[in-house]
């Protein structure tokens, strides 16, 4: 009976912490679920705003007379309503990814959460300036393109729906474009290669860089150039910011030895000189005996 149960509590233990993470992972996934879904209810009475606005690049192209269409009976609904729900996603991502933050960082090393907090927070930062550089930037261009070598007779009128999906689709590529330093720096980081060995591929990688470009973007040579160059450009940014971590790790880890050095030898120096101490002591008490 007594092995029995000590068989029972050894199991139970694993299961108690296991369980514990559950959770807090639910949690923590129902804050993420709360904040977004309160975050979509405020958004929801702005989505005609929001869409406008979202189409305002491609609508100052159009000829005039132009507009845009509902292919759909429902799309004047749903269209503004995915919209919100995408907007809302959108704007709760740095508070879902404090959570995954939250979550894992009592499980990693100091020297982990040193380098994992700062990649995270620029990971955030890049991701909505690749949203902002394609905005501002790719979808003007792409726009003007698109509408300026319409055939003739052809009326360019465009359906919200597979508007919204096609700048959603280019919103995410130019956002995860964004993410090529932070990829730079964890694959030097981590010692899966290094900035010299990364530097020495750079035809290869401007390569891959275009056939991304050509890949997640639509099949027109100013598309692709305005992702593949500035993804080039990230990497190259990556490799400076990766030397520039490197030689402080070093630097550190230089620091570092030169201080355990320098308390070993004042252990080993205090340590002879309490041994000189204990035999001036013996020697003064055997002189008195």
């Amino acid at each position: 009976m007594a092995d029995k149960k000590n068989k029972t509590e050894k199991v139970a233990e694993p299961e108690a912490p296991f369980m514990s993470h559950l959770i807090e992972l639910r949690d923590r996934l129902l804050r993420v679920v709360l904040v977004v879904l309160v975050i979509f209810l405020a958004l929801f009475t702005f989505a005609g705003d929001l869409y406008s606005l979202l189409a305002e690049p491609l609508l100052i192209h159009l000829p005039q007379g132009s507009s845009m269409i509902a292919t759909e009976v429902a799309s004047p609904f749903l269209t503004p309503f995915k919209l919100a729900m995408m907007a809302a996603i959108f704007i709760s991502m740095p508070f879902l990814l404090y959570q995954l933050w939250a979550f894992i960082a009592p499980g990693l090393y100091k020297h982990e959460k040193s380098l994992a907090f700062p990649l995270l927070f620029s990971s955030i930062i890049l991701f909505y300036l690749g949203m902002v550089f394609a905005y501002f930037v790719v979808f003007p261009l792409m726009f003007a393109f698109f509408t300026g070598i319409a055939l003739e007779g052809v009326t360019m009128m465009t359906d919200i729906t597979k508007y919204l999906d096609f700048v959603l689709k280019m919103f995410f590529a130019f956002g995860m474009a964004f993410e090529v330093p932070i990829a730079t720096i964890l694959v030097i980081s981590t010692g899966m290669t290094t900035a010299d060995k990364l530097a020495e591929k750079r035809p290869y990688i401007i390569v891959v860089a275009f056939v991304f470009g050509m890949l997640l973007t639509p099949p027109d040579v100013v598309s692709q150039m305005l992702l593949a160059v500035p993804m080039w450009i990230l990497f190259e940014l990556g490799l400076i910011f990766s030397r520039i971590l490197m030689r402080k790790r070093v630097r550190l880890a230089k620091e570092r030895e030169e201080q355990e050095e320098k308390e070993l030898n004042d252990e080993f120096e205090q340590a002879i000189v309490e041994e000189e101490n204990l035999d001036k002591s013996n020697d003064s008490g055997s002189d008195k005996s």
